[in-house]
């Protein structure tokens, strides 16, 4: 029998150890690739949810975000929302001008909004607006308890306070106006100081917003001379739908954050149903985020609410008068179209 040469031996030796070495080294890059993967797929995992900031104004038309927040509808959804109170609804816009939030909550003036409109065209959706009237009170003008003034045409010649930033102001003087006080005198004021304005004898009047009325009520210092003012004074009806503010998200956040943005309005629906739905409940958490809380906050008349989604004809029109205002007062350099600024899902 013919023995192998030890020489070819030597060879197929060598050949099967470079097989396992490479079949080694294949494994071991298979097994790395495999890890790095699973690594990465439990970086994306652990990757924390887009940081949501939305502005709010200390106001009770901020509840159903107040309410969203408390209940943990957002958190429920998986988003990481944070409320960022400012001192007006300018500031809010200014800060979403600047990109330092996301978006605004209900309450928020929707003038001051058409304003950073107008600034930066395309810079913001508004998803749901808080209507009011006669019925559903936001706005109001007050007085001290013991003030002889019983209608706002007494205002003539009289020192009148007002909420902060221009669509306030606007609003104050075109409602004195239109009530026959002429001669009036409107002075800017924090909200927070309208009930210890009127009841120090600094001003004679005020046009604020809820809770303010309420506090100053049943504190005993300021009485309501008239309610609903924006609807009966500019839309010509006490039963108009005035869409005094507004939430809403910035077109940035919308086109960069599609999914979250869908969550986001979802959850914030929420709260719009559980104000329409259980107002009893929801008013609860109108504490810690108005100057309002405990007992008191069964108090406080609540504004409607409504998704742009459920906009008739009519409230657009509503909305739209009420935004050609300020254009023709030279507070808009243009006429802004309500329509476009709606969201649309």
């Amino acid at each position: 029998m013919t023995q192998p040469r030890p020489d070819l031996l030597s060879i197929g030796a060598s050949a099967t150890e470079s097989r396992a070495r490479s079949s080694r080294r294949r494994f071991v890059g298979l097994a790395a690739t495999t890890a790095l993967i699973g690594m990465t797929g439990l970086k994306a995992r652990a990757e924390p949810p887009v940081k949501i900031r939305i502005g709010y104004w200390p106001i009770a038309a901020g509840l159903p975000f107040y309410a969203a927040l408390e209940k943990g509808y957002f958190r429920e959804a998986g988003l990481d929302v944070e409320g960022v109170k400012f001192a007006g609804a300018q500031q809010v816009m200014e800060a979403m001008l600047a990109g330092r939030c996301d978006g605004s909550a209900n309450g928020t003036g929707s003038a001051n909004l058409a304003i950073g409109e107008l600034a930066s065209p395309g810079l913001l959706k508004i998803f749901a607006s808080n209507p009011s009237n006669a019925k559903d009170v936001l706005d109001e003008f007050l007085v001290a308890t013991a003030s002889p003034v019983h209608s706002i045409a007494e205002l003539k010649g009289k020192r009148v306070g007002s909420g902060p930033g221009i669509q306030n102001v606007t609003l104050a003087k075109t409602v004195l106006e239109r009530a026959g006080a002429s001669g009036a005198t409107v002075v800017e004021l924090p909200i927070a100081a309208h009930v210890g304005a009127l009841a120090a004898g600094q001003i004679d009047a005020v046009y604020t917003l809820e809770p303010t009325g309420t506090v100053g009520r049943l504190a005993g210092s300021t009485r309501v001379l008239e309610a609903g003012v924006i609807a009966r004074y500019v839309l010509g009806d006490p039963m108009a739908p005035w869409f005094g503010g507004s939430a809403s998200l910035t077109s940035n956040f919308i086109a960069h954050n599609p999914a979250e943005t869908k969550s986001f309005i979802a959850a914030y629906a929420r709260g719009i149903e559980l104000v329409r739905k259980s107002p009893a409940e929801a008013r609860q958490y109108l504490k810690g985020y108005t100057a309002i809380d405990g007992s008191l906050t069964e108090e406080v008349p609540l504004a409607a609410y409504k998704l742009s989604t459920e906009f008739t004809a009519y409230d657009v029109q509503m909305f739209q008068k009420f935004f050609d205002l300020f254009a023709d007062k030279g507070v808009f350099k243009s006429r802004v179209l309500v329509e476009p600024m709606l969201y649309k899902a």
